[in-house]
Parts: structure tokens; C-alpha cells; sequence
């Protein structure tokens, strides 16, 4: 057995961003809308709409901005669960939900698209995209440098790299790769799909260099059949049923 293994290593990645994904989308998006009495219409692995009749302009706002608190909330669990536990899986999973919110308020001030515009209609765009892009932008640096460090107990620097870049490629793959049957066509897939991973993630790739090398062993991760198989059923519902979307 390799004490890395790159099977397990891939499937402990694509648990995690799947379920970020679904936090945001499902328990965040969905379930504000559900909260508000809004009127759901469908929840994809990378988008969820509702009739905006349903709600009120201001809850609507709020339905926009519960994909990203729910990651923000997610991530404060994950945090609390992986100082009593280090583990991988619980680094990666509050790594993936502290930096998803930061990218996502970052991606729309800088590019006037996602969740955030919607949160900030109404107000001027000299304004608020100016001081999102900055939120954004030093939010993300400073929680990339702080998952950095929550890392070095687990890894040395060449074996933490592993552990990053793997799971970085694996979840932007997954999302695009479920954003191909995806009804609202191909936009979706660069909007949410390659923005949400490859973008609101790429914390992972440059992380590394806010990482300590330290002397002793990384955290083994051995063949686990376990982790493997719960990641191909989860994998595939999430492109084979939440890629095409579920419909209300």
C-alpha cells in the first residue's frame, strides 16, 4: 500500500466538493427559498432557480446570498470538527467552504456576474463592485494563508502539494463535467461551473507557498475502498441526476 494514495486521494476530493456544492445550492440557495415560501423551479449541480413572483425583492436578495453564508457556516463546522480531528477530508472540506464565499465575492466585482450582483441590485455599480472586489480579493488571500497553515500538521510542503493539486484538478473537472448536462447550456458551465472550482478554489494551487516544510512524516493516506466507492455513487448522481437538474 502507498502511503499517498492518489485513488483515495481523488475520492476524499470529490466527496468534499460535492458536498460544498450541494450546500450551496441545495441547503443554502434552496433551502432560504423553501424558508421564505418561495416557489423552487430547479436545483442542478451548478445552479438553482426560483419563481422570482414567489418572494419579495428583498428575500429574493437574501435567496442569492444563502448559497454563500451556508458555505461560511459550513466551513466554521468543518473548522470546529477538524481541530478535534485532523484528518484530510475535514481540512479539505472546511478549505473548499472558507474559500468558495471569499471567490465567490470576489468573481462578482471584478466580473459583474454571480450571486453577488443580484444581493447588490439596486445600488450603484461604482459602488458596491469596487467594495466587494477588495472584500473579496483580501478575504481570499488571508483564508488561502490560513488553510495554508491549518495543513502543516498534516503534510510536509512536497506532500501537502499532492494533497492540494489533486483535489484542485478533481473538483474542477467534476463541476465541468456535470455543467455538460446542465439545461441552462454551455454559460453555465464557465459561469458556475469552471468559476465556482478552477476559480473559486485556486487557492489551492498557490497555498503551498504560505506552507512551513517541516521535519516527519505526512498523515498516511492508504487504498481505502470505502472512500472510493461512496465517491463513485456520490459522483455519479451528482453528474447523472443534479447535472441535468432536478425539476419542481
Amino acid at each position: 500500500m502507498r502511503r499517498l494514495d492518489f485513488l483515495t486521494i481523488v475520492a476524499i476530493a470529490i466527496v468534499a466538493y460535492i458536498l460544498a456544492n450541494v450546500i450551496h445550492e441545495g441547503l443554502g440557495h434552496g433551502g432560504a427559498c423553501f424558508l421564505l415560501g418561495g416557489r423552487a423551479e430547479q436545483l442542478s449541480s451548478l445552479h438553482f432557480s426560483f419563481d422570482p413572483k414567489s418572494v419579495t425583492p428583498a428575500q429574493a436578495k437574501f435567496i442569492a446570498a444563502a448559497g454563500c453564508i451556508a458555505n461560511a457556516i459550513a466551513a466554521t463546522i468543518g473548522l470546529l470538527l477538524y481541530r478535534r480531528r485532523r484528518s484530510y477530508f475535514l481540512w479539505l472540506f472546511t478549505t473548499i467552504n472558507l474559500l468558495m464565499p471569499a471567490g465567490y465575492l470576489l468573481f462578482s466585482g471584478v466580473l459583474n456576474v454571480g450571486d453577488w450582483v443580484q444581493v447588490c441590485a439596486g445600488i450603484p455599480q461604482l459602488v458596491w463592485r469596487p467594495i466587494l472586489a477588495i472584500i473579496g480579493g483580501a478575504s481570499y488571500f488571508f483564508a488561502a494563508r490560513y488553510c495554508a497553515r491549518l495543513l502543516e500538521p498534516l503534510a510536509r510542503k512536497d506532500d501537502a502539494r499532492r494533497f492540494t493539486l489533486i483535489a484542485y484538478f478533481t473538483g474542477g473537472i467534476l463541476y465541468c463535467g456535470s455543467g455538460l448536462f446542465n439545461p441552462v447550456g454551455p454559460i453555465i458551465i464557465a459561469i458556475s461551473g469552471a468559476a465556482a472550482s478552477f476559480g473559486g478554489t485556486s487557492g489551492l494551487v498557490w497555498m503551498i507557498d504560505f506552507i512551513c516544510d517541516r521535519e516527519g512524516e505526512s498523515v498516511a493516506i492508504e487504498r481505502s475502498y470505502a472512500w472510493i466507492g461512496v465517491a463513485a455513487v456520490m459522483a455519479i448522481v451528482f453528474v447523472g441526476v443534479l447535472g441535468p437538474a432536478v425539476r419542481f
